[in-house]
């Protein structure tokens, strides 16, 4: 079931193209990466997709739905967890509920109900200073999520952890999304991780940006704890990087 669709889409800024007729399909429970150049116009999309930019051209469809250009149809995630150091996980949490008007406690108490479900049970009055790394980008997601639970955008928000606990992490997300049926578009610098976690990765190359090729990743997730040792992730990475190559260097 196609839950995302992004049908034609072109972006300038000040008569500088940065994004050229971009065409893409995401299914629903699907995780989709986007990979491509810096500068190729990545951030931009997800900023068209979110409904915090208007397209030039295109237009971008939920469940069918014509959403363009408008915000808070999607939830999006940056590479900072942006948690209100002066706010507990709780309070943290439960503020998109606070923002869509719902009252104070019973914001508190629909949040709660997902602590366990996000591996954050015991967690609600501690203060961001208080979490790891990794449980920090755990109550950012889950805030995230409650903004709205359609489509997750994620803008490399594993890149500022340490290897160990982003492996971790990656687990963990692919545990929840598959629980929850969620659909995930993620941008990411990291080849491996592309690899490690997407359904497919599409790699947005040239200025401006184009969505020209397609790679899927024809192994079950979550990946074996090896995966990365193989024949067959190697080959992936091989297959990226030689496309990214060509089209003027990895950002």
């Amino acid at each position: 079931m196609e839950k995302l669709e992004i049908q034609g889409v072109s972006k300038s800024f000040d008569g500088r193209p940065i994004l050229r007729d971009i065409n893409l399909t995401v299914r629903q429970g699907e995780l989709v990466c986007l990979l491509g150049v810096s500068g190729g116009g990545k951030t931009t999309l997800f900023n068209i997709i979110a409904g915090l930019l208007k397209p030039d051209t295109g237009r971008v469809l939920i469940d069918g739905v014509d959403v363009t250009g408008k915000p808070g149809q999607v939830s999006y995630m940056m590479q900072k967890d942006l948690l209100l150091p002066f706010r507990t996980i709780e309070d943290n949490v439960a503020l998109p509920l606070l923002l869509k008007g719902v009252n104070k406690q019973e914001a508190r108490a629909r949040a709660r109900e997902f602590f366990e479900e996000f591996g954050l049970a015991g967690t609600e009055k501690q203060y961001p200073a208080q979490l790891s790394g990794g449980m920090r980008q755990r109550a950012a997601f889950l805030r995230t999520w409650l903004f709205s639970q359609n489509v997750a955008l994620l803008d490399e928000p594993f890149s500022a952890l340490d290897p160990l606990t982003r492996r971790s992490v990656h687990r963990w997300y692919l545990e929840v999304m598959e629980r929850i049926h969620l659909t995930t578009c993620f941008i990411t610098h990291d080849v491996d991780e592309a690899v490690l976690l997407s359904d497919r990765v599409c790699l947005l190359t040239g200025r401006p940006g184009t969505l020209g090729h397609e790679l899927v990743i024809r192994e079950p997730r979550p990946r074996a704890e090896d995966f990365n040792l193989s024949v067959s992730f190697l080959e992936y990475k091989k297959q990226i990087l030689s496309i990214i190559n060509n089209a003027g260097g990895a950002g």
